[in-house]
């Protein structure tokens, strides 16, 4: 079938680091970044090509095709660890890449395989494509998905070997491994989270509650990442996470609310702390949680899991202040009217945290009873149809004819066209896949030109269909094929 074979322009590939903004808190001096988003370069190993070689032994001048089959490139494969915390590492190395499989060798040597890439992040994981679809949801140590696969590798000549073609003089090439962009971003994984306005004393109440130690300062925006304590209450242990500080218009941008607003999607209850000592004017506990009200339910258009349907508690905080209490006495009645469980605590002097503790641990013990045995990660599925056709012949605006499907791509990423039998090869199997007689009946001419591949991405032939494909007589010798000679 092909008269000439144009191979595809290489190009250089770019990409550019999705950085978090401005997720830092220094810590003994030195700056610690908290990343939970990150886009991340990945490419699978190539497969390793076949090996065209003949077999030489004294007395035995024909022994035969001996070339060994490519190795098969790596795979990149993303696993839960429960010793990470954070996606820094990716943030500063986001470029990551298997290694590929080595050429097969003669006297039927198969080359090595490539060695996979396992790239270890944080429980609560979310592998997104660039368009925001959803590939992995990651939760629970070793828990693995393979984002991206190695090429197989190429089949050396032995195996190509056939009852007309006793001694091809060419092999197939090793296929590429993937090679995608995707985004990694991080969802705390806790059982409660505690959402207030900055300086409500979220972060003092897990510190009182739990052996987490928080940064903690009396001005807004202390608490710069997601911070997760573990609380016990009797024999039930749970975490709690204190999201940092939620302000008016969170869900659009403002402040820090939406940078961390993901970090509650996971936690089956959350807790309203309410600063009942704020010297703010126009604050007080009903207007502050009816402000965060209406950011986790304008969040809720945004993220994937809903928040509208968790059960909330209500924490009046700093009742150790004269003041404080008396504002929570009176708002209390206000709460308990809509059908709020509340508390009155003080973080500084743990007032009322054993009950809070205990109820929290109640509310958790619920959820957990409410879920299937086991959880599993939530991976997206696509099967590739059945029945369907394997290629398709598009007749082009310039006259010219475009095949696609998967078949003749992954054959033509196998071809070495410096080869003119590998061409040759490549010709006879379009043409037991039925490619001439389609060519023929879209009105295809001796001369047309065909692309085979996509139409920024493609190998171009020119059709003789008056050469009879697939005729293994036409072979001239080893490396040549009389229906190339004179191109």
């Amino acid at each position: 079938m092909p008269d000439r074979a144009v191979p595809p322009e290489t190009g250089e590939r770019s990409g550019a680091v999705d950085r978090a903004p401005g997720h830092s808190q220094s810590s003994g001096g030195k700056g610690a970044q908290f990343i939970d988003r990150v886009t991340l370069h990945i490419q699978a190993g190539n497969g390793g090509n076949g090996c065209a070689s003949v077999h030489r032994e004294k007395f035995k001048p024909l022994g035969g095709p001996d070339g060994g089959n490519g190795g098969r490139g790596g795979d990149v494969t993303i696993e839960v660890d429960a010793n990470t915390a954070s996606l820094l590492d990716y943030h500063k190395r986001p470029y990551r890449k298997a290694s590929g499989g080595k050429q097969g060798q003669g006297s039927n040597k198969s080359g090595a395989n490539g060695g996979d890439l396992v790239l270890s992040v944080p429980n609560g994981t979310v592998v997104k494509a660039l368009n925001g679809e959803i590939l992995a949801d990651l939760t629970g140590a070793g828990t693995r998905f393979v984002v991206a696969q190695g090429g197989h590798g190429g089949l050396g000549n032995a195996a190509l070997a056939s009852a007309r073609r006793k001694a091809p003089g060419f092999a197939l090439l090793g296929e590429p491994g993937d090679e995608l962009d995707v985004v990694l971003e991080l969802k705390t994984v806790a059982d409660v989270a505690l959402v207030g306005f900055p300086s409500a004393g979220k972060s003092s109440l897990i510190a009182a509650m739990s052996a987490a130690k928080p940064k903690i300062a009396d001005y807004p925006f202390t608490t710069l990442v997601p911070n997760l304590g573990v609380v016990s209450a009797g024999e039930s242990v749970f975490t709690v996470a204190d999201v940092p500080g939620l302000i008016e218009g969170a869900s659009e941008g403002k402040g820090l609310g939406l940078e961390f607003l993901r970090h509650i999607e996971r936690a089956s209850t959350l807790v309203h702390v309410l600063d009942c000592a704020t010297l703010e004017p126009g604050r007080d506990p009903i207007s502050d949680f009816e402000v965060i009200e209406a950011e986790l339910e304008a969040y809720d258009t945004l993220g994937d899991r809903p928040l509208a349907d968790r059960p909330r508690v209500i924490v009046l905080n700093k009742v150790d202040v004269p003041e404080g209490r008396d504002l929570a006495e009176m708002v209390r009645p206000e709460f308990e009217e809509r059908g709020l469980t509340v508390f009155e605590i003080s973080a500084a002097t743990h007032e009322g945290l054993r009950e809070l503790g205990f109820a929290m641990a109640e509310m958790v013990a619920a959820y957990r009873a409410s879920l299937p045995a086991e959880e599993a990660t939530r991976l997206v599925i696509r099967p590739v149809p059945v029945g369907g056709p394997e290629f398709e012949v598009r007749l082009l605006g310039d006259g010219s004819f475009l095949i696609t499907g998967e078949k003749p791509q992954r054959w033509l990423r196998q071809t070495d066209f410096s080869n003119d039998e590998a061409v040759g090869y490549l010709a006879d199997r379009l043409a037991r896949l039925g490619v001439e007689e389609k060519l023929a009946e879209a009105g295809a001419e001796s001369g047309a030109t065909v692309l085979i591949g996509t139409e920024e991405d493609s190998i171009v032939f020119d059709w003789e269909p008056e050469v009879l494909a697939g005729a293994d007589s036409n072979m001239g010798r080893r490396g040549t094929d009389r229906r190339l000679d004179g191109r």
